[in-house]
């Protein structure tokens, strides 16, 4: 979810079809507004997604076509990945955490690396640009001090 931006919902609802490994990407069919999309990922998301599915093999409704298993032989829902997440960040100290925060570091990585604003748009499925600023407004000043330095205005 940090790396696509996925919101917790569409990850959920994939299915084992839906993730490409070699392509390096995965489709989200049901997105906010019933809109779909696909989702780039990189090479280490892909490495870790290869060990789930080969683990998941071993599971006992393996056959199911969600791609997230629950522990109950159930689908993993929407609340356990909240409540998964929430917990595995409380470990990890970090407080008020909510999945929805990794879409809004999803984006400012996005733009921070110097992805388009555009490209940006696409993969996070937004069809109004306003939605941009409302994502990446929190990191928007260490972005912009970062491309300062990178312009070198000072440098004479």
């Amino acid at each position: 979810m940090i790396e696509t931006g996925a919101r917790a919902g569409e990850v959920v609802a994939l299915g084992t079809e839906d993730v490409d490994l070699s392509a390096g990407t995965a489709t989200v069919r049901r997105g906010k507004g019933g809109r779909g999309r696909v989702v780039p990922f990189g090479p280490q998301t892909s490495r870790a997604l290869d060990r789930y599915l080969r683990a998941r093999r071993g599971h006992r409704p393996a056959d199911t076509p969600a791609l997230w298993l629950g522990d109950r032989g159930t689908a993993f829902s929407y609340d356990a990945l909240h409540e998964t997440l929430g917990e595995r960040a409380r470990a990890a100290g970090i407080e008020g955490f909510r999945p929805h925060r990794l879409r809004h570091t999803a984006a400012h990585r996005w733009l921070a690396a110097g992805g388009s604003e555009g490209g940006l748009m696409a993969v996070a499925g937004w069809t109004r640009p306003d939605m941009l600023p409302r994502y990446t407004r929190a990191q928007a000043s260490a972005r912009a001090a970062a491309e300062a330095r990178e312009l070198g205005l000072g440098d004479f």
